[in-house]
């Protein structure tokens, strides 16, 4: 068991030793105890407190600066790091369900310490354990018990070395064979292997698998996942007919096993078929609840949104770690002054604080989103696990699906520039290997391809909001959403027609100034992209052809711009609430306000060429 944490809130939040930031402190308007009490809760910070207390004391996780482990070596300790996690039992799976803020907390925690340590147990629990829990059915409970006892390791296998985005091509097949009542997992060719699966290279030893469902008469059901024990637990040694391997050293993460398998035809039980979005009878019949195939497909993918929705998070706590450093580094080092005598801290200089307190607010923000879409989807799994077929349940999907593949594009691209800006802005110290900027900035790269490619992702959010607009033109159905996100929509057309005017710069330091800003820049993109996309149509392309010639241009923008209006919008509600402590309203307010504005200016040009073609929404003041 994990220590717990005794005592008030001096040893919950205890004074920081004095050094070069007190005098910084000393200034500061406002208490960071009732800050961190405010944004965290303090059941949440006890949470966090026993969990770093008890790494602090293990020497399991005890470093050695400036140590280069082997390959070998580190993925091995990572293993053994993640299996202590387990037995510290910090979360079980009633306390999953009692508070699930739990588990991103955890997995932030986790991510502090060692991005790799973070990515396997995530994948193994959120990411394995979920694609379990909401595709499977009674039959697969025993599984998740095995997960968080470790009788069993495992991964997500969807992603061939031929195709990863694209997911209706892959090619793995499962032919069902009634004479034996099992499945026959297959790879046609090395293209077909399942590729960069983490985990999959070292440890795991069960794997859901995507496959393609044939039963007698080939006839062929689409994409389902199975549970296919790809290593024996206790020899680790491959299962007949799996030829499992690692994929090497990669340009960070390397605590993390990535792996590719291949299956020569490999038998599994019926049952293996986690078989919430269809089933096959003994006799070898397919059935579903599902009529909509497309809704069925969605479904038996809904363990991608927890895996964007978890890179969303790890990709926020890099952001964290890297603002931290690089601002306290800024608060110390003493360069230039207003006389010989007197040097002032480089973070006096408005270029320093207009280089790094972007991104500091940008973490706030972001941090806010991904808790808030975290509880989201929990409320989504809660739906396929009690079976809830709603039109609603379905729009929820659709919903969650759009906001976590926009989402996890801006979180992952705002830590890379954030964590290469801080490095920067900490001149040459910032390139020393014992400031682990480098590693966070190596660490955090790949969260802008695992789970699909950045830019490929925000066409499942710009596609979204074109189908909702498309369905609006057709049919007269209103802008309406589960989480509301697109609600304002309905006025599109006034939205278009607002113009508005700011008197001075104090005007915009309220937050609702830039979401109106923000939801005439929606709006714009949104006609323009679908008005482009039609005229692409009318002159003979494919809609292939006219999707990708509008996404450049216009349908990337729309959906970083509703992404960025998404974050806006929850993190201005969130520090507008009653419940906000008085003390508290003028600084969260200026973040809230200099995360709106900075985002917006990123869409300068764009809006300058909506006022020159369109008309503004909003004319600074000259002064400013």
């Amino acid at each position: 068991m994990a220590p717990t944490v005794e005592g008030g809130d001096a040893a919950l939040l205890p004074e920081f030793p004095r050094g070069p930031l007190d005098a910084y402190r000393a200034r500061a308007s406002f208490s960071w105890k009732e800050l961190a009490l405010f944004t965290e809760g303090e059941d949440m910070l006890r949470f966090k407190k026993t969990i770093f207390s008890a790494l602090e004391n293990d020497p399991l996780f005890a470093r050695s600066p400036g140590a280069d482990l082997s390959l070998d070596k580190y993925r091995e300790l990572n293993f053994l790091r993640c299996k202590r996690i387990f037995e510290y039992d910090f979360l079980s799976v009633e306390d999953m369900f009692k508070s699930p803020l739990k588990v991103p907390a955890l997995i932030q925690c986790l991510g502090m310490y060692d991005s790799s340590l973070a990515a396997k147990y995530l994948l193994h629990t959120l990411v394995f354990g979920s694609a379990v829990y909401s595709s499977g059915s009674e039959r697969h409970l025993t599984y998740i018990q095995k997960i968080f006892s470790m009788e069993i390791f495992g991964c997500f296998a969807l992603t061939e070395l031929s195709h990863g985005s694209n997911t209706k091509a892959i090619r793995t097949t499962a032919h069902y064979d009634p004479a034996t009542k099992e499945f026959i997992i297959h790879s046609p060719d090395f293209e077909a292997a399942k590729f960069w699966v983490g985990n999959m290279g070292k440890t795991a030893t069960h794997a859901v698998v995507f496959a393609k469902l044939h039963v007698p008469g080939d006839q062929c059901h689409g994409l389902h996942p199975f549970i296919v024990q790809i290593r024996d637990p206790k020899t680790l040694l491959p299962m007949p007919g799996v030829m499992v391997g690692d994929m090497g050293k990669k340009l960070g993460q390397n605590g993390l096993d990535n792996g590719f398998a291949m299956f020569h035809k490999v038998r599994v039980p019926r049952q293996s078929l986690l078989n919430r979005m269809g089933d096959v009878t003994p006799e070898g019949t397919y059935v579903s609840p599902f009529k909509d195939v497309r809704q069925r497909f969605g479904v038996s993918l809904g363990g991608l949104s927890s895996g964007r929705v978890s890179i969303l998070s790890l990709a926020v706590v890099n952001l964290k770690l890297a603002i931290a450093i690089a601002l306290r580094f800024s608060a110390t080092r003493r360069q230039f002054g207003p006389t010989q005598e007197e040097e002032i801290a480089v973070l006096e200089y408005p270029m320093q604080q207009c280089r790094l307190l972007p991104y500091l607010a940008a973490a706030y923000a972001l941090d806010h989103f991904s808790k808030s879409l975290f509880l989201d989807l929990v409320e989504l799994q809660r739906g396929h696990a009690s079976g809830d077929r709603s039109a609603r349940q379905a729009e929820l999907g659709r919903e969650i699906h759009a906001l976590a593949s926009a989402g996890k594009p801006l979180a992952s691209w705002t830590a890379q520039q954030g964590i290469q800006e801080c490095r920067e802005a900490c001149g040459g110290h910032g390139y020393l290997a014992m400031n682990r900027l480098g590693v966070l900035r190596d660490d955090n790269d790949p969260n802008c391809t695992y789970e699909g490619d950045n830019n490929v992702l925000l066409q499942q959010t710009s596609n979204y909001l074109l189908g909702l607009l498309a369905h609006r033109v057709r049919d007269g159905a209103c802008f309406r959403s589960p989480l509301k996100s697109v609600d304002f929509l309905d006025a599109y057309p006034s939205i278009l027609d607002q113009k508005f005017e700011v008197s001075s710069v104090a005007d915009c330091l309220d937050s609702a100034v830039a979401l109106a800003a923000y939801k005439w820049l929606v709006c714009y993109l949104l006609r323009e992209t679908y008005q482009k996309l039609n005229q692409e149509k009318r002159s003979g392309s494919s809609d292939f052809d006219a999707r990708n010639n509008c996404q450049v241009s216009h349908g990337r923008p729309l959906a970083l711009a509703f992404l960025e209006l998404t974050v806006v919008q929850r993190f201005h509600e969130h520090v507008h609430q009653p419940c906000v402590p008085p003390s508290l309203r003028a600084v969260l307010g200026r973040l809230s306000a200099l995360y709106a504005l900075w985002s917006l200016s990123r869409h300068a040009a764009l809006l300058y060429r909506a006022e020159r073609r369109r008309g503004c929404p909003g004319r600074r003041d000259r002064s400013s």
